[in-house]
């Protein structure tokens, strides 16, 4: 399905709230995510497609809205898929900790 960048914001938009929503609510820590395996596998299911609606975002809308990580947050995501193995938990911990609830308040404003 094709998606406007109005609706794929909106999509990062909840799929970020949503994944940081279960780690506050579950008071997961940082410790937690390096070593559980479930948690793992909670938190890299909504990066992956966050990422992907960041990858197909149009240029003029990453251009626009340059004060977004688009090319870090694409990245992510292709690392993640295909150099599975080579995840390195503490990145994805800084991620989830630290850079998504960041990436929440940059979105609220685009919205």
């Amino acid at each position: 399905m094709k998606y406007s960048d109005q609706q794929r914001v909106q999509k990062i938009y909840e799929k970020a709230v949503r994944s940081n929503g279960y780690i506050v609510d579950h008071q997961i820590k940082k410790e937690e995510l390096l070593t559980e395996l479930p948690l793992q596998w909670l938190v890299t299911t909504p990066l992956y497609n966050i990422g992907e609606h960041v990858y197909n975002l149009s240029s003029a809308y990453k251009e626009a809205h340059a004060e977004i990580q688009w090319a870090m947050i694409a990245g992510l995501r292709h690392r993640l898929i295909h150099d599975p193995d080579g995840t390195n938990w503490n990145i994805i911990a800084d991620v989830i900790f630290e850079e998504l609830p960041v990436l929440i308040e940059q979105l609220e404003k685009l919205m």
